[in-house]
């Protein structure tokens, strides 16, 4: 095992031995609120000494958790340091006292800073910024150890329990001196906890990998519970004339430092850090600056109507409230600028888009391009969802693959935002804020593709029509017309010798009426292929007569109001077509065993509805019958929809506007 494990389990057992003394003591001081005070001190640094010796485990090469484990230990041994006192104070005959610990306990209240400070110099990777910042982390451990050892030799009694104390230490006359020099590296060890914040910033500053600068912010959010604990103590001493609340900013940041180490170490990209630390101190501003306004107006307010006056308080928090309303949404601008530079840029490319959008300057599909410039992801494809087409499309409406963060307006799933750079709060973010642009390109495609499926089936319909005509004309002059010309060629030979009584006549004209039946007979086959007979008598006849010929069940479910309707002509023949087709396919295709075929009249709407329990996998393909069929529908004014599941069947269902 590595050294660095092996010192963070040095000081998680150096913790537990600490808090059982402290636990000794506050048995033999008696005071059962020494002792809440140590449980209390005793858990918050466990879970620091915890989470070092978790890092120093799983980043055995990185000094960070032993350096965290030592900021556990901090609580425990002020803890115990205090039960000590009341225990020295409450059993001196028990509890053994040494005046040369005493002495240097006077000064060691440095060695509390110590951790944390080294903490934020070596972090996140175990060594300082720079060659030059070594002399930082040096003098944070040479002045307190200089401190302490100075303040040591101050010959001023002892506080109580320990006054009757000799002093072991003496200077020979020089103790004042030594006093001066202890009080001098008072402002250099401020500098030194001063310039290791500032190397927070500069290793930020200067760091160029997402990862590290990702784990910086973690511990800089986690940080940011030291201001927030003067804050709170400003609060305590406002309202309740003590500081009684810094006990819980105390607790809460031996809570968020080791939590936010550890996250910045271990997980990283758990949660947005950058929106998090933005939010954070945007709050932490506005609430500052809420609490000063309120100081200063209470007092103002004090001074006129009285220290203790209710309608003063009532008034100045009035005023506060007036007065920072709109101070919030302002300062996170300011503060996601700084902060945040990504989200601001996204957002502020989505809504000038929009505007220009509005004002005709700019087009909606310019919405993956300006996301990848704001987001500095040139990869980012924003994929468009199309009612009853399967998968993605691009703003040209092209098949995309990929799946990402969906975009939802109104609880409909109309698309998805591909980003893989970015954190999931934030591209969610983005997606909620672009929903209204992508719903508008969405329904360009979607008109756009309409439109094009209506040339394309106006140009189908238009081939179809010649070829049906050139059919007619080719089966009207292959047959009925051939026909007629010869029987009206037979019939003038006929006449020619009706007088030399060299012609049959009753032969010839029987020949005729033959002729003639059966042209007839062929006009009829190409007129039942314009629209078939049986309709005659009415859609639902047709279809009974459809559903007798066809040699696989069916099941034919007519709504009875139908029975008796007459529909229009147009709607019947269309009608009938659909279900034909359908159940032709049904057969040929799909192989179906049995075949539903359903109609339904509502809202002036006939519904036709065919269903087999295929295959399923069906498509509109173009130049398929189906394609014809929607063509068809859609001249007629209607509507058709294909649902084909793989091993789930297939439904066809033409929905026509009848208006009976």
């Amino acid at each position: 095992m590595q050294v660095r494990p092996l010192i963070a389990y040095g000081i998680a057992g150096v913790a537990v031995v600490v808090a059982a003394a402290g636990a000794v003591f506050a048995h033999l001081s008696g005071d059962p609120g020494d002792l809440a005070y140590l449980i209390v001190a005793t858990v918050l640094g466990l879970l620091s000494v915890g989470l070092g010796v978790v890092v120093a485990v799983r980043r055995p090469d990185n000094i960070v958790g032993a350096l965290l484990a030592w900021v556990g230990l901090l609580p425990i041994g002020v803890a115990a340091s205090d039960v000590y006192v009341e225990a020295v104070a409450q059993r001196p005959d028990v509890v053994p006292v040494s005046a040369l610990l005493v002495a240097l306990h006077a000064g060691d209240w440095m060695f509390l800073y110590v951790p944390p400070a080294l903490l934020a110099l070596t972090f996140p990777d175990g060594r300082v910024p720079g060659r030059r910042w070594r002399w930082v982390g040096i003098g944070l451990i040479a002045v307190p150890v200089a401190f302490t050892v100075l303040v040591a030799f101050d010959p001023a009694p002892f506080p109580a329990p320990f006054t009757g104390l000799p002093h072991v230490l003496r200077a020979g006359g020089l103790e004042p001196v030594l006093m001066v020099a202890a009080l001098a590296l008072l402002p250099v060890f401020l500098g030194l906890l001063v310039a290791t914040a500032v190397s927070v910033v500069t290793r930020h500053r200067r760091e160029t990998d997402p990862v590290r600068r990702a784990q910086i912010k973690w511990f800089a959010l986690g940080a940011l519970f030291i201001p927030a604990t003067l804050v709170l103590c400003w609060v305590s001493y406002l309202f309740l004339d003590g500081p009684d609340l810094v006990l819980l900013g105390l607790a809460a940041t031996y809570v968020a430092i080791p939590a936010a180490t550890a996250i910045a170490v271990l997980r990283h990209d758990l949660y947005d850090v950058d929106r998090a630390l933005s939010a954070t101190v945007t709050y932490g501003i506005v609430t500052t600056a809420l609490i000063a306004f309120y100081t200063a107006a209470t007092f103002l307010a004090g001074v006129a109507l009285g220290r203790e006056s209710a309608v003063a308080a009532a008034a100045a928090t009035a005023v506060c409230a007036v007065a920072l309303a709109p101070l919030r949404s302002r300062l996170q601008r300011q503060v996601d600028r700084r902060l945040y530079p990504v989200r601001r840029a996204a957002l502020t490319a989505i809504e000038d888009l929009r505007r220009r959008t509005h004002d005709g300057t700019a087009q909606p599909e310019q919405l993956e391009a300006e996301l990848r410039v704001a987001l500095r992801d040139p990869d980012l494809r924003i994929g468009y969802r199309l009612p009853g087409t399967p998968g993605l499309v691009d703003a040209r409406g092209e098949p995309l693959r990929g799946s990402g963060t969906p975009v939802v307006l109104g609880g409909t799933d109309i698309g998805e935002l591909i980003h893989r750079r970015g954190s999931r709060e934030l591209t969610r973010e983005i997606a909620t804020a672009c929903a209204l642009l992508v719903e508008v390109v969405r329904l360009r495609i979607e008109l756009s593709g309409a439109l094009r499926d209506v040339e394309s089936s106006r140009a189908r319909l238009l081939t179809v029509s010649y070829e049906e005509r050139r059919r007619l004309e080719r089966d009207l002059h292959d047959g009925a017309q051939q026909r007629l010309v010869a029987l009206g060629m037979a019939l003038r030979v006929g006449q020619r010798h009706l007088d030399d009584g060299g012609t049959d006549v009753t032969g010839l004209l029987d020949t005729a009426v033959a002729e003639l039946g059966t042209a007839v007979a062929e006009l009829r086959r190409i007129a039942h292929g314009l629209r078939p007979s049986s309709l005659d008598d009415g859609l639902v006849n047709a279809l009974t007569m459809l559903v007798g010929r066809v040699p696989v069940p069916i099941t034919l479910d007519v709504q009875p109001e139908l029975r008796n309707d007459t529909l229009p002509d147009v709607v019947a023949t269309t009608a009938y077509y659909v279900a034909s087709e359908a159940v032709v396919n049904a057969m040929r295709h799909a192989r179906a065993a049995s075949i539903g075929l359903r109609l339904t009249l509502e809202a002036d709407a006939l519904t036709v509805r065919v269903h087999d329990d295929g295959p399923g996998g069906a498509i509109l393909r173009a130049g398929a019958g189906l394609a014809g069929l929607s063509d068809r529908v859609a001249a007629a004014g209607g509507g058709l929809r294909l649902t084909s599941p793989l091993g789930n069947g297939t439904v066809v269902e033409a929905v026509l506007p009848c208006g009976s």
